[in-house]
């Protein structure tokens, strides 16, 4: 392997570990390794699907670094998790017959709204307050969709299934941020079955990424339990308007180009 070669393996590395701290705190870790898969040259179905790979190991990291400090029971999420794994296989199968564009429109305003929620709100999440939906209202509907929308689109499905939950069961910032690991896990798996079988993957460069995704999610889980809200709620503002940002650059590059 030539020197080239190994200077990206070692940038993709450094740059999984980063995102996957930055994506067990508050989603978003795709930000940073989705760009840095499309400089490599790859064709935008192979780096989306190669980013299903080393991010589906840096959400497992982080879920089972919660579930080993006792922060999560899993058969009491098995439902949730497995329509969330559902939806995600359907979103990921329907990539080949619908175009992501007004999902590339709608994102970008839909976590700009996020952040500005968690800014100008000090007290959220800070609290439990009294669930808006039923868990099985919210099982059966908000998971499978956010499930869906990984599998189709992706960015921001941690920030969305976390605030979802803060918003719609009421919980905390710290416990939905920890639940949304599992169900963002599941999604992840979804979209990656599918892939696994399509061919798209790139194997070198995703096994390369997964380890640097693995420490990273570990790292970013021990955060967590350590600060808590005080750490998150800064990153997950910070990381939502950089999306928003990077999602908007693309459309309007695009748009000048024609």
């Amino acid at each position: 392997m030539d020197d080239l070669s190994l200077l990206t393996l070692a940038w993709l590395f450094l740059l999984a570990l980063v995102a996957g701290i930055i994506d067990a705190m508050a989603g978003g870790g795709g930000l940073l390794t989705v760009p840095g898969l499309m400089a490599t040259g790859l064709d935008p179905v192979a780096v989306f699907a190669t980013n299903k790979l080393q991010g589906t190991f840096g959400s497992l990291s982080a879920t089972v670094h919660f579930w080993r400090k006792g922060k999560i029971k899993f058969r009491e999420h098995l439902w949730p998790a497995t329509l969330a794994f559902l939806g995600s296989i359907g979103g990921a199968f329907s990539l080949s017959y619908i175009e992501p564009e007004l999902l590339k429109f709608i994102v970008p305003f839909m976590l700009i709204a996020i952040a500005l929620w968690v800014l100008f709100s000090p007290t959220l999440g800070a609290l439990p307050r009294n669930a808006r939906i039923s868990h099985t209202v919210c099982a059966l509907t908000f998971i499978p969709a956010i499930g869906y929308y990984d599998g189709f689109f992706g960015p921001g499905t941690g920030t969305f299934f976390a605030m979802g939950l803060v918003s719609l069961l009421g919980l905390t910032l710290n416990e939905a941020t920890v639940r949304a690991k599992i169900y963002n896990l599941a999604s992840n798996l979804g979209a990656l079955s599918f892939f696994l079988f399509s061919g798209h993957i790139v194997w070198i460069y995703g096994g390369v990424m997964l380890v640097g995704m693995i420490i990273g999610g570990n790292l970013g889980a021990r955060l967590i339990l350590k600060h808590g809200s005080k750490l998150i709620k800064p990153v997950l503002v910070s990381m939502s308007l950089a999306m928003s940002v990077k999602l908007l650059w693309q459309q309007a590059a695009v748009h000048f180009d024609n």
